[in-house]
């Protein structure tokens, strides 16, 4: 994920969850694992840092492992052309946009161009476009960069272009590979490609329809409106279920648990909650709270249930229970806590689980 984009999805998240649901957001985005969930490795470029607000978290830095994979997965092959021979400029897309993944697109062109543009005009249904990212390949430098965008005035109709010049013809096809990937929410994206051949003609090929989706996530168990007593009995144990209803494996799945709590004088600190997960064979473990982010709050990832990525229709769950210890301050009545759940460096789920503390 690039600077621009991660700090455009963090914008994003503060402006929809607010400061808790921000803080567990953005300990998430700069705590995440390299290779974000993408079968297409990103272009090596700079990695989103530290909230700029004081947060102790640094981004996780890929192993020699994975570095040398996402080298060698840059140096793509040439793109397949899509569409037919009839088609001056055709454009392919997926059916389906897991949400945190790329996805692979393209443009083919059957007709010379000089010194001209490659408009993507996309509409979206469900969430802005500004939460799209759209790269395309350069072979040349063996990297993706960003399309050049543009705002319309409506944050449903973005506009994505990148220059191209090409002695192509019906016999002779140029493609361009490209990847576009949604980090907001699940809905639906038509594209429709353009190319102005810089002659004064312009090209338009047939409107392709995706649907951005993500895996369903659900919590049971956890009793609303709870009350815990300082030093007292944990909750009931609560489970995180996540289930890949798309048709794409998602890799680096992870859940978090975040909490924040104030009073006239006090925060909680990681010292004052007991997380614990359970795990077969296992039995219930600890699962260590960690300081961080803007606000007095705390995050923990938790333990992994899957080895690998997780495959389309496959589930993941995690059993939770949380204990306030007797350390607790007295002047706070109240924990704002919660869930997150994604994959790599991106958050694709939220749900708030606050409680009271007697």
């Amino acid at each position: 994920m690039s600077r621009r984009v991660a700090q455009r999805r963090l914008s994003a998240v503060r402006g929809a969850m607010g400061s808790v649901a921000a803080l567990a957001a953005g300990l998430v985005l700069v705590a995440g694992t390299a290779g974000t969930a993408a079968a297409i490795p990103a272009d090596g470029g700079a990695r989103a840092g530290a909230v700029g607000c004081g947060s102790d978290q640094e981004a996780k830095q890929p192993s020699a492992a994975a570095a040398a994979a996402a080298r060698a997965a840059t140096a793509e092959p040439p793109a397949a052309a899509t569409g037919t021979a009839a088609e001056k400029i055709s454009y392919s897309l997926p059916s389906q946009l897991p949400i945190g993944m790329w996805s692979r697109s393209g443009v083919t062109l059957r007709t010379p161009v000089t010194k001209g543009t490659v408009r993507l005009d996309v509409r979206s249904r469900g969430f802005g476009t500004d939460s799209l990212a759209v790269q395309r390949y350069v072979p040349k430098t063996h990297k993706w960069t960003d399309l050049k965008s543009r705002s319309t005035g409506s944050d449903t109709h973005g506009v994505f272009t990148f220059p191209v010049t090409a002695d192509a013809s019906a016999a002779h096809p140029h493609s361009v590979a490209l990847r576009i990937q949604d980090l907001d929410r699940p809905g639906t994206l038509t594209v429709t490609a353009s190319v102005d051949d810089g002659k004064g003609r312009t090209h338009r090929a047939h409107a392709r329809t995706a649907a951005t989706t993500r895996p369903d996530v659900s919590v049971t168990g956890w009793r609303s409106g709870d009350r815990l007593s300082r030093g007292g009995a944990p909750s009931a144990p609560f489970t995180v279920t996540v289930k890949n209803t798309t048709d794409r494996p998602y890799p680096a799945l992870y859940a978090s648990y975040f909490a924040y709590g104030a009073g006239k004088s006090h925060a909680l600190a990681p010292k004052d909650l007991v997380l614990q997960q359970y795990r077969p064979g296992h039995g219930w473990e600890r699962v260590p709270l960690v300081a961080g982010g803007c606000d007095p709050g705390m995050s923990a990832a938790l333990l992994p249930v899957v080895k690998g990525p997780l495959a389309p229709g496959a589930t993941a769950s995690y059993r939770l229970r949380i204990a306030v210890a007797g350390t607790a301050p007295r002047d706070v009545p109240r924990a704002d806590a919660g869930v997150t759940v994604g994959n790599g460096d991106l958050s694709f789920h939220h749900q708030e689980l606050p409680f009271a503390i007697r």
